[in-house]
């Protein structure tokens, strides 16, 4: 986005402040998303703000459309991409709980958490969580699972990740690599081939 130099010196730019009302967002929730804390956090005059945003809910409706086509968007992508099988098909999806740049889990939770105090965000998460669902079943649909069973496995898939989200748990890369095949039969009914999960850890650097 462009940046803004004016008579008085630099005056940031729209993802400038975006990333500065991001990372309060995610340190200390929605009510310090203010544009004062903004401006002392970036060294800029209050003023400086109202270049790129007309007010702050403009910028906290920036912040949904970056949570909403980042994690969203990546997750159905991962959801349509080429697989040979179901079983690769879900380790797609599992990139994007490995990958931060697919999705990110605590943007995920701090918006969780702002729409305990918005109806407006809740209805946004719900909707989120709805598109999710449907690209999760017609997944599985596209390999021949019945409506039914893959609406339950879609959301037994799905509900398992926001928990864990949720409960903001936290594993090490090696043991979430070890229990992702046993996932992956457990969401699919079927058990990944060995070459399929040589390709899912070479995209995430990981050495069984």
């Amino acid at each position: 986005m462009e940046q803004v130099l004016g008579e008085t010196g630099w005056r940031g730019s729209a993802e400038v402040w975006l990333e500065a009302a991001y990372e309060l967002l995610l340190e200390s929730g929605v009510s310090t998303v203010k544009i004062l804390p903004l401006a002392k956090k970036l060294g800029l005059s209050r003023t400086s703000f109202y270049w790129f945003f007309k007010d702050r809910e403009e910028l906290l409706g920036a912040l949904i459309a970056r949570w909403r086509d980042k994690n969203t968007g990546n997750l159905v992508k991962q959801a349509q991409a080429y697989a040979e099988s179901i079983a690769e098909a879900m380790l797609n999806v599992n990139d994007c709980w490995i990958d931060k740049t697919l999705f990110d889990a605590q943007f995920e939770f701090a918006v969780r958490s702002w729409a305990l105090e918005s109806s407006d965000i809740l209805a946004e998460v719900r909707t989120a969580d709805q598109i999710r669902l449907e690209a999760l079943a017609q997944m599985f649909t596209r390999f021949g699972y019945t409506a039914i069973t893959a609406d339950v496995r879609a959301r037994t898939t799905y509900l398992t990740q926001i928990g864990y989200i949720s409960m903001q748990t936290r594993e090490d890369v090696g043991v979430r690599m070890k229990r992702i095949p046993e996932y992956v039969e457990i969401f699919t009914g079927v058990r990944p081939e060995q070459r399929e999960l040589d390709r899912f850890h070479a995209r995430h650097d990981f050495r069984a």
